[in-house]
């Protein structure tokens, strides 16, 4: 993948903040307008939610403490022809990255849909769902691989089997990955000032996955209800 930074300097931030500002703290009124009719005018407030989110994700991921770097890395895909996404995952050195494509940053209606996309994100590294969803594909390719041993099959259909058994391992707790990314995600983007329920309703320009079997993502209206919860229990309304 070829990711670019924005040509702005709070792209970088890697600082980490003494306290966080309480749930009840706003963003300017600027931010939350949605009014981002050109390029630029999505930049600069991608950039500004950017400054207001990083430092306390990395904030939330020290005081965990469950994974060991908390400098997180965002980046922009600017590779043309890319649908709206966004992605976390890490560099060889360890280092939690956060993507987005640019067409996500322009799909966005308000500053606190990328804030809570970008909390989401952030949540992934925080809750160490990379390495806990490679761990859980090891074993179900280990457990596939001797039941395929254990019934004579020949070795391709070993490595079959253990494929598979990777595949549906890994699924298996994708939903429940999703939703605790949604709850802490809407904690970060409530810390920074932003309003996650607001930020939720991109949801509602997906396609609905339904609950469907091994699928990787759970129905919207179950990552929405997380949202709000969270929500209510941290401002108590």
């Amino acid at each position: 993948m070829r990711a670019a930074f924005l040509a702005l300097g709070a792209l970088l931030l890697s600082g980490c903040v003494a306290t966080m500002p309480p749930p009840a703290v706003r963003a300017e009124p600027a931010l939350l307008s949605g009014d981002r009719k050109t390029p630029r005018a999505a930049a600069e407030t991608f950039l500004q939610v950017v400054t207001l989110v990083e430092p306390v994700a990395e904030a939330q991921c020290r005081a965990r403490s469950e994974v060991p770097n908390c400098d997180f890395r965002i980046v922009v895909d600017d590779r043309p022809g890319l649908p709206p996404n966004a992605f976390q995952t890490v560099d060889r050195q360890g280092r939690p990255i956060v993507g987005f494509t640019l067409a996500l940053i322009a799909d966005a209606r308000n500053a606190d849909e990328l804030a809570f996309v970008m909390g989401h994100e952030a949540a992934h590294h925080i809750a160490g769902h990379i390495p806990k969803r490679a761990d859980q594909a090891m074993s179900g390719a280990l457990l596939a691989g001797v039941l395929a041993q254990a019934s004579g099959l020949s070795a391709d259909e070993v490595r079959a089997a253990q494929n598979m058994g990777a595949e549906v391992a890994a699924r298996s707790y994708s939903k429940d990955f999703e939703l605790e990314a949604d709850a802490l995600g809407a904690e970060i983007a409530l810390i920074a000032g932003f309003d996650p329920v607001r930020g939720a309703a991109f949801f509602d320009r997906l396609p609905d996955p339904g609950d469907k079997f091994l699928g990787s993502h759970p129905p919207n209206a179950d990552r929405k209800a997380v949202v709000l919860a969270t929500v209510r229990r941290m401002t108590g309304a």
